[in-house]
């Protein structure tokens, strides 16, 4: 939306994070089978803008577990309305650590 823009007219990149963040946040739910939070993200740098119309992707991959932690893997990808090839916008690794119901960190589930 106009909203989520910066002047040039280019989706601004805290909007695109935190839908990485959303997405990643789904992963890290199925695989603690519950609430968890993110407590770092690595790494991300913009390759291409996003415009305003264009079609994002993403994609999350869980790449390391740990006992309490989850290594989430996030690809942005964009493609313009009217052409078909798509573009890696950016990509980061997500840390989520699995909560218990007080909120400190929890055991993950068995695999």
């Amino acid at each position: 939306m106009p909203a989520d823009t910066n002047p040039a007219g280019d989706i601004f990149g805290g909007w695109l994070m935190s839908q990485m963040d959303l997405a990643a946040g789904n992963l890290a739910a199925l695989t603690a089978r519950g609430r968890a939070a993110t407590v770092a993200v690595d790494g991300m740098r913009f390759h291409l803008p996003v415009k305003v119309g264009d079609e994002v992707s993403l994609f999350a991959t869980l790449t390391k577990r740990g006992r309490t932690s989850m290594h989430i893997h996030v690809t942005a990808w964009r493609r313009s309305r009217h052409e078909a090839p798509s573009q890696k916008v950016t990509s980061a690794t997500f840390v989520f650590v699995a909560l218990d119901e007080a909120g400190g960190p929890r055991l993950l589930p068995e695999a």
